[in-house]
């Protein structure tokens, strides 16, 4: 049924889901989605190639791979020891740049946009099927913003509180080129994607099926 209905049903307004977490729905032209999803293909043939990150014993649904640091369960290294031990691809500038774009844009805070500096980008990939469990992003050093970005299929996203990962919460339905931005009193809020929307993902997005989300921090670290 999904395939039914585009998002036009749902609110598509840019609006602060409460203090700290933005969302703005299409921020990303077609344009930038296409481009974005082709360096997306690229990074695939990179050092370190997609993986199923192994949590608590359990390998999640979602492939990832990641730039500048990779990230594996409570740290950050420059060498992915947990899959090959590759160094990481290098942080790209104009997803820097982009994120600081992104900041200022969510935020309107010129001065956080221009401190912000990212040098770590986390990807994943959502096949249909995947899914996300509620979690921190809790292993940086600096309270620094999260930024968010959505290609292909919409994705149903939970936005939990800080303390734990039950109710109260949100959910929210990112599509392509969405921005979702976390600072704040929300910087340390569980959240999860809890269903991909498979047929969702506009056309000339040259991604088949399923989601790509990139995910840009701050580390902290050196």
């Amino acid at each position: 049924m999904d395939s039914l209905f585009d998002d036009s049903v749902f609110s598509r307004e840019p609006r602060q889901l409460r203090s700290g977490a933005w969302h703005l729905p299409g921020w990303l032209s077609p344009e930038a989605q296409t481009w974005i999803t082709r360096r997306f293909f690229a990074w695939g043939n990179g050092p370190v190639p997609p993986h199923q990150t192994l949590v608590n014993g359990h390998h999640m649904s979602v492939q990832s791979l990641c730039l500048g640091w990779h990230w594996s369960p409570e740290r950050y290294s420059r060498t992915a020891d947990d899959i090959n031990g590759a160094p990481v691809a290098p942080m790209e500038a104009w997803l820097v740049d982009l994120g600081r774009r992104a900041v200022a844009e969510a935020t309107g805070d010129g001065a956080k946009a221009q401190a912000y500096h990212p040098d770590a980008a986390i990807v994943n990939y959502y096949a249909v099927n995947a899914t996300m469990g509620m979690h921190q992003d809790a292993e940086e050093r600096i309270n620094a913003p999260v930024v968010s970005l959505s290609l292909g299929d919409s994705a149903t996203f939970r936005l939990g509180n800080t303390e734990h990962r039950n109710k109260p919460w949100q959910d929210v339905r990112l599509a392509s080129g969405d921005l979702f931005v976390f600072d704040g009193p929300a910087r340390f809020a569980y959240h999860g994607v809890t269903k991909i929307h498979p047929g969702t993902a506009p056309e000339g997005c040259e991604l088949g099926s399923g989601r790509i989300n990139i995910t840009l921090r701050q580390t902290g670290l050196s």
